[in-house]
Parts: structure tokens; C-alpha cells; sequence
């Protein structure tokens, strides 16, 4: 088994892109657990279910098969042979995701994958995602809580998103934090977790910092 990097945090922290840009950097796999919930929202909502209605949830469940990119430099996502890699970041998919994760059969199912996943990965793997830190990999070689203050993330959102009303998206990541905290604790770091905090950072400067701790904690000569 490689060296496992779990990154957790908030909505709007850059838990995605920071630990894409950093298994880049340390030439490992990247695992986005968020894309498979997305996925599995996407295939409730185009067969017509409720998210929120966990019966539909579960029947999606059934038979879903779900593949993302393990090289960080690429980037898709398929649901069979359906490529969803864009249609998982529209807004529409984006609302019904906390619905979709709040289903027990559907974190143990996808928390199963993921562990295979990180466990199959050489030399190491980076993921990401709601309770990677405590409940998929507790283990994990490096744990790390990225956060920013809910202003920042708000700003960094609004600036992906430059055709929604930046208020609208400061509401919908507060909405987006209260309903993901009924499901699992991603604002306090627990024991064990390295807080990384990036509201002073800019993407480099908080991309440079997740390297160093993996490769302080790995035993990996700092790059010069």
C-alpha cells in the first residue's frame, strides 16, 4: 500500500483542486469521493427520483456503477458509459448532493470503493471528500482539515462561478455547511487531523503547504 493523503473541509475550501494540484506535484493518484456522490445524484435526478427521498436514492444505488480518473492530469467521470464529468457541477446536481449522503446504504457503498481505491494506489494517492479524514481512511498516512473563512470560500466559489450572483453563492455554501454537518463534523478538525487554514494563502502558497506535510510525514526530501 502506498502513502495515503486524506484532505476533508468545508464547501469552497478547494479541497478538490488544491489536492489534484498537489498529487500532481508528488506524482501520486488523486481519489474526488465528492464526484461519486455527485454522480449518484445526477443518476437519481435523470431517472427521474426525488434525492431526498431515500427509497429513490436507494434504487439508483442498485447497479450504479461509477469511474473517475486515478491520474490527476485527467479529468472525467462516467456513470456506465455515460461521460458526467460536467453535468456533476451544475447547480442542479450540486443541491441534491447532501440528500444523497445522508442515506446510510449509500456512504457504506461508496466508503467501500473508496477503500479499495486508496488501497490499490502505488506510490501513494491524495483524496478528498466529506469524512475522508475520520470514517474512509482514519489510517490514513497524512490527515488534513483544509479550511478558509466562510468569506474567502465564498469569494473563491463566486470567482468559478461568474454567472451567479455572489450573494446567492455565499447562501448556498452556508446552506451547503448546515446540511452537510447533520451527516459528519468537516469544521473541527479531530484528533490526529492537521488543520490547514488558506484564508491567508493563495492557491501555490496552500498547495506548497499540503506538499510539505506529506512529505514531511512520508520522510520525502523537501524539494529545494
Amino acid at each position: 500500500m502506498g502513502v495515503i493523503v486524506a484532505v476533508d473541509g468545508p464547501a469552497g475550501s478547494g479541497k478538490s483542486s488544491v489536492s489534484r494540484a498537489a498529487a500532481v506535484e508528488l506524482g501520486y493518484a488523486f481519489l474526488d469521493t465528492g464526484a461519486a456522490y455527485r454522480a449518484l445524484a445526477w443518476s437519481v435526478l435523470e431517472h427521474g427520483g426525488d434525492p431526498e427521498d431515500a427509497g429513490d436514492v436507494e434504487r439508483a444505488l442498485d447497479g450504479f456503477a461509477f469511474t473517475s480518473a486515478d491520474d490527476p492530469a485527467e479529468r472525467w467521470v462516467r456513470v456506465g458509459d455515460v461521460d458526467v464529468t460536467e453535468a456533476i457541477r451544475t447547480p442542479r446536481v450540486t443541491a441534491a448532493v447532501s440528500g444523497i449522503a445522508r442515506v446510510p446504504a449509500v456512504r457504506a457503498r461508496l466508503n467501500d470503493g473508496f477503500r479499495a481505491r486508496l488501497a490499490a494506489a502505488e506510490p501513494g494517492v491524495v483524496a478528498e471528500g466529506r469524512d475522508i479524514t475520520t470514517v474512509v481512511a482514519p489510517h490514513a498516512d497524512v490527515r488534513v482539515l483544509l479550511t478558509a473563512s466562510p468569506e474567502v470560500r465564498a469569494s473563491r466559489r463566486a470567482r468559478e462561478l461568474p454567472e451567479e450572483d455572489h450573494g446567492a453563492v455565499a447562501r448556498s455554501i452556508a446552506e451547503r455547511d448546515a446540511k452537510d454537518s447533520r451527516v459528519v463534523d468537516f469544521l473541527e478538525a479531530a484528533e490526529g487531523v492537521t488543520t490547514l487554514d488558506s484564508t491567508d494563502l493563495d492557491f501555490a502558497g496552500t498547495v506548497g503547504a499540503l506538499v510539505a506535510l506529506v512529505r514531511q510525514a512520508a520522510g520525502l526530501e523537501p524539494v529545494s
